[in-house]
């Protein structure tokens, strides 16, 4: 790859990320990660054709979902003991 390239897909990257800041807002795009999170949209397969394997996909699904039930708990207990519930 030439320097030229390189340097046209980086001004090209940059502008799609100023533009998406841009765009929307803050508080939409943690609400679009944090469900692609929860969805398990980050699991790539190690296939030869790249599928996830569903097991896993499920798998990570509810590990994240029990995690944040974990979580949702864990703050609960907390505010119980300060005394603020």
């Amino acid at each position: 790859m030439s320097d030229r390239d390189q340097e046209a897909r980086e001004a090209l990257e940059r502008v799609q990320r100023d533009s998406e800041t841009l765009g929307s807002s803050a508080l939409a795009r943690m609400g679009r990660r944090a469900g692609d999170h929860f969805g398990a949209k980050d699991a790539v397969g190690s296939a030869k054709d790249g599928g996830t394997d569903p097991i896993e996909l499920w798998g990570r699904r509810i590990g994240r979902a029990l995690s944040l039930v974990g979580v949702v708990i864990l703050g609960l207990w907390l505010m119980v003991q300060l005394g603020i519930l």
